[in-house]
């Protein structure tokens, strides 16, 4: 190996470092514990670095004391699970990520004139859970291929909508929602793209570097679904040897034998740190230089609740 091409944006989103800096002004503001919903993000090194400082990560909120101060998850939660917080009289604060946030005011929108809703997205992630959770049971119907959309049953096709889930991919969406206006030409669409910002730059950013890599490293949970993605889409643009990495202690070095050009790459909740550590690992065994292909240059940042501000 003689070469590391890094891509550019990768690692941390604006929602993800807002997630992450609630719970630490919140163990700041009102000591340990602090306890949230669901991982914060979905990335270990991050989430075991918040539960030694003393966040405590529950799925249920039964399992949170009276008079205790939660999170939720940057992924988001229904409606009920505020409710619950609400009746429980705990002091809540929000992680959910404001791109996520604008999915669900997309719903409220369309339940508010009794628009049939259709949401994209993978069966069982948290964001697609809290989403679906905006309606009551029964209330959006969930498609995740192809099939599904033509398959795809509605009973006012002249009064239907869809939104997505945020880290999808920006190719099979597109695809899924071109079968839904070929098969529903009034569907209502959302006004500005639901796949996030960062989801779309890092799914560029990887096609970059995929044209010029034998291999390509994404860092990233297995849980992750924009990391996920992001081997996929590598994939699909040609680079076979693709493959989703916790860390460093994770790479099968003997799949990398005889590769000239290694990418790396981090989904939205991976530490730049993990990155480092993967350098500093192919140093250990090879002469490298490292370069970087930069899309863009990210500037979003999002406000922290009012009640946590500095």
């Amino acid at each position: 190996m003689t070469k590391l091409v890094l891509a550019n944006p990768r690692g941390f989103c604006a929602g993800v470092d807002r997630a992450i800096e609630i719970v630490e002004r919140a163990l700041e503001l009102f000591g340990a514990p602090i306890y949230v919903r669901h991982e914060v993000v979905h990335n270990r090194t991050v989430v075991e670095d918040l539960r030694n400082k003393g966040a405590i990560f529950i799925e249920e909120l039964a399992d949170v004391p009276d008079n205790s101060t939660l999170i939720f998850s940057a992924h988001g939660v229904s409606k009920a699970v505020q409710e619950e917080g609400k009746q429980r009289g705990l002091k809540v604060f929000d992680a959910t990520c404001p791109l996520v946030t604008k999915v669900h005011l997309e719903v409220a929108k369309h339940e508010k004139v009794a628009r049939e809703c259709i949401l994209i997205g993978h069966a069982g992630h948290p964001e697609v859970i809290g989403t679906m959770g905006q309606l009551p049971p029964g209330g959006m119907t969930l498609i995740e291929t192809e099939e599904d959309a033509e398959n795809l049953q509605v009973e006012n096709p002249e009064n239907l909508a869809f939104v997505t889930q945020t880290t999808l991919s920006l190719d099979d969406t597109a695809k899924i929602i071109s079968i839904l206006q070929r098969r529903f030409p009034a569907i209502e669409v959302p006004k500005k793209e639901d796949i996030c910002y960062a989801t779309t730059n890092r799914q560029h950013a990887v096609k970059l570097i995929a044209t010029d890599a034998d291999a390509i490293l994404v860092l990233g949970a297995p849980n992750s679904s924009n990391s996920n993605r992001l081997v996929e889409v590598a994939k699909r643009e040609g680079c076979d040897r693709s493959v989703l990495v916790e860390r460093a202690k994770d790479i099968d070095w003997s799949k990398l034998d005889g590769i000239s050009t290694l990418g790396i790459t981090a989904g939205a909740s991976a530490p730049e740190i993990l990155v480092e550590e993967v350098i500093d690992a192919c140093r250990e065994r090879y002469n490298v230089t490292v370069e970087t292909l930069t899309l863009t240059n990210e500037n979003v940042t999002f406000k922290l609740p009012r009640q946590l501000a500095s």
